[in-house]
């Protein structure tokens, strides 16, 4: 058979000595806690492996789990300047009138963009909702169209919003891993505002009220979600937790959704379950940093013999404790690689497998460019090819 110099991949495995992580089904070794629940998830955040689900793609009224969505959106317009912190949108009969939770806004005392983050995130104010939806959209309305818009974005695929708030509508709902992919791009897209979650309590119009993520409070290493609740919904939360893990030495984060616990107690005892599960059941394993190189492949036609790759993401993966030995990372790359070569090109892929089951996949890209060779030098190497191919 003839070498094909423009289709064939260049396998290499690495044999990676560290801990491990899984994507789907749970390992029969590792028994969840029976969790009462409808539905619930567990989530590793930086390699987004789900450790554990049960029901997670059933449809489910997401109650105040929604304002993570209009706190989303209301993140991006500040970021992209069309609202600033420091703004007092005008309180509209609406808001000031919305039923349920509630930061006590007044029409006269217009409260700021920043006020009203915290009544919405950490007093889970309807008022509030509502009126960062006007801020951002004009009506409540037109908001929950950017609300679907860019939940189907993010792949929240079997998601639909009518309102900023949560409130009970038949064309109201979401999904445990809807709300999970929703809660973890909020946490990488917006790491600045993240802190807002963490806050145990928020005093807006002479009024205290406590968070009521009760996690935060119990359990030092949760520095957020959202809790929600209605009849319909019964008790939900989605709670995140960072803990230092050993051995690695670094900071691991999961997340979980916990939707119809049957109390207010029951939510925060269920998610604690998992979060330790998850946290005493897997470790960890960085197996390649952002930026930095794995390896340097050869350039073809270029003004230079080589190019340096590398992941634009940090690729770590979770795996069930004793698993190590039996992780692997295989290169493919592009052969041969031919010039130019832009930055950030692909010119590979990574796959991280346990066994037979792929963790993680993610392209391999250029670190650096590289400029085409002159008119010699690329003739040169086609010749140099053609012969290598014969």
């Amino acid at each position: 058979m003839r070498w094909n110099p423009f289709r064939l991949l260049v396998s290499l495995t690495l044999l990676v000595a560290a801990v491990p992580a899984s994507l789907a089904p749970l390992p029969a070794s590792i028994p969840v806690p029976p969790i009462a629940a409808k539905s619930w998830l567990v989530l590793d955040v930086a390699s987004g492996q789900v450790l554990a689900a049960e029901s997670a793609d059933q449809r489910v009224d997401p109650a105040s789990l929604t304002k993570l969505l209009t706190a989303y959106l209301s993140f991006a317009a500040i970021r992209d300047g069309t609202l600033k912190l420091d703004y007092r949108p005008p309180v509209s009969e609406a808001a000031w009138k919305a039923i349920g939770s509630r930061m006590f806004i007044e029409p006269n005392k217009p409260a700021s963009v920043e006020e009203l983050l915290n009544g919405m995130i950490v007093q889970s104010g309807n008022d509030a909702s509502i009126a960062l939806a006007e801020a951002v959209a004009g009506s409540e309305a037109v908001f929950a169209q950017r609300m679907n818009r860019e939940a189907q974005r993010l792949g929240m695929t079997a998601s639909s919003f009518r309102n900023a708030t949560g409130l009970p509508d038949p064309q109201h709902y979401s999904t445990a891993a809807d709300l999970a992919r929703l809660a973890t791009r909020l946490i990488e897209d917006f790491p600045q505002f993240y802190a807002y979650y963490a806050k145990r309590e928020y005093a807006y119009n002479g009024i205290r009220q406590p968070n009521r993520n009760r996690l935060l409070t119990l359990d030092p290493t949760v520095d957020g979600l959202k809790t929600g609740h209605t009849d319909a919904a019964g008790w939900c939360l989605i709670a995140s937790a960072k803990r230092e893990q050993q051995p690695g030495g670094f900071s691991r984060r999961l997340l979980t959704v916990v939707i119809g616990a049957p109390s207010e107690s029951a939510r925060i005892v269920e998610s604690q379950k998992l979060l330790n599960w998850g946290f005493q059941s897997f470790d960890a394993v960085r197996l390649f940093t952002s930026g930095k190189a794995a390896g340097t492949y050869e350039v073809w036609k270029g003004s230079s013999s080589s190019v340096t790759g590398g992941f634009e993401r940090e690729i770590t993966v979770s795996v069930p404790k004793g698993q190590a030995d039996q992780v692997r990372a295989e290169i493919e790359r592009l052969q041969p690689l031919l010039a130019p070569i832009a930055r950030g090109q692909r010119i590979g892929t990574v796959r991280v497998k346990l066994g037979d089951q792929v963790l993680a996949e993610q392209p391999m890209v250029a670190l650096g460019a590289v400029d085409g060779a002159g008119f010699v030098g690329r003739q040169w190497d086609s010749v140099r090819l053609w012969w290598r191919s014969r």
